[in-house]
């Protein structure tokens, strides 16, 4: 196995077989994705020893000795691809059908359960899903990646025909783009490594560098893939007064408030004041109490004095009087 022990990464040539318990399945992967995460452990400050490793297609080696007969005929040597969450199935999260979210979930490939780049690693059954046969492997290896740009077209509602921009050139960006480009919408593309342009070419999906496009705040939804606080940047100088803006699933370390947006799937939403004829009119109707918040009046003749009081986090509203 790739091992790593919280400073180095290394291989560990007598990593001990996995042994599955009830519900588990011992693969043996085909095919493993290397992320750019996994890439950077040597640079992490992650606690060790683990195994990395989340995306995977293998077969079905064994079952829990304990698994009946129909298991195993249903599993064993039977090719999959699977999910790198790993679960509670009872909590609320659970129950109510966002699993994702489990209060108790585990993600393989970190120190809470090891990954699939070994000889040998297990998940629960519930996290497998057989390959069809007309599948390759070289292409299922990308099933991870890809099920977080279909989970975007899920999250976000396409109406009409919006434009819509992805931000990066990672996997995910450009299978986001791709999924996105089969809806009813304008895509494109915006990378800075001009080399995987000629992919987009291929798919007829519109490119251009990060550095020559304009902000005039003209799309609909822009998809930051580039896990960067420079990208959520440019996302917000390119969206529309009410547009969309979602952060995918990218490791934003330089940004931990971020990186819990991204995963408990929150929304993000900005607000500029509205209609003052709205609030002149809940005001004359009395259904607002607003003079308990005046703490202090202060003098125009007072100049800068008058209003350093606006500054004490013990005043609510400091009035400036003539």
């Amino acid at each position: 196995a790739i091992r790593y022990d919280g400073a180095k990464v290394y291989l560990d040539g007598k990593a001990d077989p996995p042994v599955p318990g009830p519900g588990e399945a011992v693969i043996r992967p085909s095919r493993m994705g290397i992320t750019a995460a996994d890439a950077r452990l040597d640079e992490a400050d992650s606690a060790g020893p683990f195994i990395p490793g989340h995306e995977f297609v293998g077969v079905v080696d064994r079952l829990h000795e304990e698994a009946d007969r129909d298991l195993r005929r249903q599993w064993e040597g039977k090719r999959i691809v699977g999910s790198a969450i790993i679960v509670c199935g009872r909590c609320d999260m659970c129950r109510a059908g966002l699993s994702a979210h489990c209060r108790a979930r585990r993600v393989m490939g970190t120190p809470a359960w090891d990954g699939c780049f070994a000889d040998r690693f297990k998940l629960p059954l519930r996290n497998l899903v057989e390959l069809p046969k007309p599948v390759q492997d070289d292409a299922a290896v990308f099933a991870a990646p890809l099920s977080l740009a279909t989970h975007i077209v899920q999250l976000v509602r396409i109406e009409g025909k919006p434009y819509i921009t992805v931000l990066g050139d990672s996997v995910a960006a450009l299978l986001c783009a791709q999924v996105m480009a089969r809806l009813n919408a304008s895509v494109r593309l915006l990378g800075s490594r001009t080399e995987k342009f000629a992919l987009c070419e291929r798919w007829g999906i519109k490119h251009r560098h990060i550095s020559e496009v304009g902000r005039r705040g003209d799309q609909d939804i822009v998809v930051d893939a580039t896990g960067s606080g420079a990208g959520i940047e440019l996302a917000l100088q390119l969206i529309r007064p009410r547009g969309k803006v979602v952060l995918t699933g990218e490791p934003r370390p330089d940004q931990s408030g971020m990186q819990l947006l991204v995963e408990r799937e929150a929304e993000l939403i900005g607000c500029r004041g509205g209609s003052i004829a709205d609030a002149m009119a809940m005001l004359s109707r009395g259904e607002i109490d607003t003079l308990p918040l005046i703490t202090k009046r202060t003098r125009l003749a007072d100049g800068p004095a008058a209003l350093r009081p606006a500054l004490d986090a013990d005043q609510i509203k400091v009035l400036l009087e003539p």
